[in-house]
């Protein structure tokens, strides 16, 4: 190996932190986008008695399946920080740095609006309570962009390491 691959070339626990982190945020941004593509235009389609019964078994079913997700996505792509080297590593510390955004959007924006949809679907319908749904369509947009950004990072390091490894293997000479 030359000087140059020994600061790039991931450790030999990259090979299964990658592909842990790509599974990872793969399946955290493709569930963002599955509901914000599909399942959130639907409330609109639907009367807000069923908009909000709907949304609320919806936030009981997915609170441990996100919340597994994100952590996920945070704890692999941390992993491959450490295991990868050169830009591969500053890719999937960004990664993991938008795991947590992503979190951090989810739990202080989105989180306190389903606790006052909740109220709403008791029978207590707030006044302002399309602004509210304004601000949580706000969050989750921020918050699909993130994990997505995150995935894509992700992508990013896995295209750097399989490229530095195409370039620091030794080819056989023939004579």
């Amino acid at each position: 190996m030359n000087d140059s691959t020994e600061h790039t070339a991931p450790l030999p626990n990259a090979r299964l932190a990658m592909p842990a982190a790509l599974l990872a945020t793969g399946l955290l941004a493709g569930t963002f986008l599955y509901g914000w593509a599909n399942v959130t235009p639907t409330f609109d389609a639907v009367p807000i008695d069923v908009h909000l019964a709907f949304r609320t078994e919806l936030m009981r079913m997915n609170s441990i399946v996100m919340q597994s997700l994100m952590l996920a996505a945070f704890l692999t792509c941390g992993w491959c920080a450490l295991a990868l080297r050169g830009p591969a590593r500053a890719a999937t510390a960004g990664g993991a740095v938008l795991a947590v955004a992503t979190f951090l959007v989810t739990r202080f924006g989105n989180v306190p609006i389903n606790q006052e949809m909740k109220v709403w679907a008791a029978g207590a319908l707030a006044v302002d309570y399309q602004d509210r749904l304004a601000a949580w369509d706000l969050f989750n947009d921020i918050r699909v962009t993130t994990a997505l950004c995150a995935f894509a990072l992700v992508i990013l390091a896995a295209d750097l390491v399989r490229r530095t490894a195409r370039t620091s293997t030794p080819v056989p000479t023939t004579r």
